[in-house]
């Protein structure tokens, strides 16, 4: 059998037709990069809406003082707070606000209770708590407080920081304070009886007396707190724990307040974090339940038990730091502003302008 070659005319139309096909699917591959491009616009544009919305709920606060009607607000972020809370610093007070604002503003608020009442961990449960707190997440966002030393993530690889926030007292005070606590309790339990319950010696006569209740060692608590987990900083009148808890305090706590200005703290707290303390100010002003854990009988020292007790070297280097984060507080406080005697935040003092390249 003789194959014979196509005709010209077949030749011409097949022709036609490949090229007619390649136009085809071209022009539809065209369409549907058209189509896929569009859509890359329509998502970005959704989500730039989505981040302003967002970013306009945080910052929008309620008008009235305290709200009616408490609604729960979805919070997508998944920001993680540490307040390692030193005793006897009004920390039941604050941690009492956020326990109020979580469910309205939508995150979750959970307490370390560490075995033994211990202020450090062993470096595996320090792991293993870094890993929880960065892997839990239905605990996002959330605000962990437990009386517990600063733990440093970055030693344990972290990628995910937590936001450190703290309070600090007067050395001094917050000693007096805890030793009538430990005889007389306080407003928040009154009915538990605590370990010194039935003693009755003042704070005074147990500096005359040297006693190990009143010993001014006992103030070096603030200094190991905010210093770390290092043996070091737990060593009583360590120098370099001194340098360390300051340059924490300056570079690795977004704030640290102070017990007497305990209402500028939470202020600042909701301007710099509203998703978390959105209402906080006025929630503390006005609810029942703000003004916690006052201790029952308390006896101020006199000023020869001061003056004594200011000898000390603890006390000075306590009391160094307290006037470090003092100062620090005082700096971040002026960029705020009162009004009807609160401290407001004085809205957004930037912008951006420009801007390239040019949107067509």
């Amino acid at each position: 059998m003789v194959l014979r070659p196509l005709a010209q005319g077949n030749k011409l139309w097949i022709f036609l037709l490949v090229f007619l096909f390649v136009i085809i699917v071209t022009f539809y591959q065209f369409k549907f990069l058209k189509l896929e491009e569009n859509k890359n616009v329509l998502e970005a544009t959704i989500a730039r809406l989505q981040s302003a919305n967002s970013l306009k709920a945080s910052y929008e606060f309620e008008a009235t003082a305290i709200p009616r009607k408490k609604k729960k607000i979805k919070n997508d972020d998944d920001t993680i707070i540490i307040y390692n809370r030193v005793p006897k610093t009004a920390s039941t007070s604050f941690v009492n606000v956020a326990y109020d604002l979580c469910k309205r503003n939508g995150f979750n608020v959970l307490h370390l209770n560490v075995t033994g009442n211990l202020h450090v961990m062993s470096i595996a449960d320090q792991a293993r708590f870094v890993y929880n707190v960065t892997h839990w997440e239905a605990k996002k966002p959330g605000l962990y407080h437990g009386h517990i030393a600063f733990i440093d993530f970055d030693k344990f690889g972290s990628s995910q920081k937590p936001v450190y926030i703290n309070l600090l007292r007067k050395p001094l005070d917050r000693l007096v304070s805890y030793y009538y606590f430990l005889r007389f309790g306080d407003n928040y339990r009154p009915h538990l009886v605590r370990r010194k319950h039935g003693d009755k010696m003042t704070f005074d006569d147990c500096v005359r007396r040297k006693q190990s209740d009143c010993n001014p060692d006992n103030m070096w608590l603030q200094i190991p707190f905010l210093c770390g987990h290092s043996p070091e900083c737990w060593e009583v009148g360590n120098e370099w724990a001194l340098s360390q808890a300051k340059h924490n305090v300056a570079t690795r706590y977004l704030l640290v307040g102070i017990t007497e200005q305990l209402p500028e703290f939470i202020a600042m707290l909701e301007a710099t974090l509203p998703s978390f303390f959105r209402g906080a100010s006025q929630h503390f002003k006005y609810s029942k339940k703000a003004h916690l854990r006052r201790t029952n009988q308390k006896m101020e020292p006199s000023n020869d038990t001061i003056r004594e007790i200011q000898q000390s070297k603890v006390w000075k280097m306590e009391m160094e730091l307290y006037d470090f984060a003092l100062k620090h507080f005082e700096y971040l406080k002026k960029k705020f502003v009162k009004k009807d005697g609160d401290l407001v935040d004085k809205g957004q003092q930037f912008m951006f302008e420009k801007i390239g390249p040019k949107s067509s």
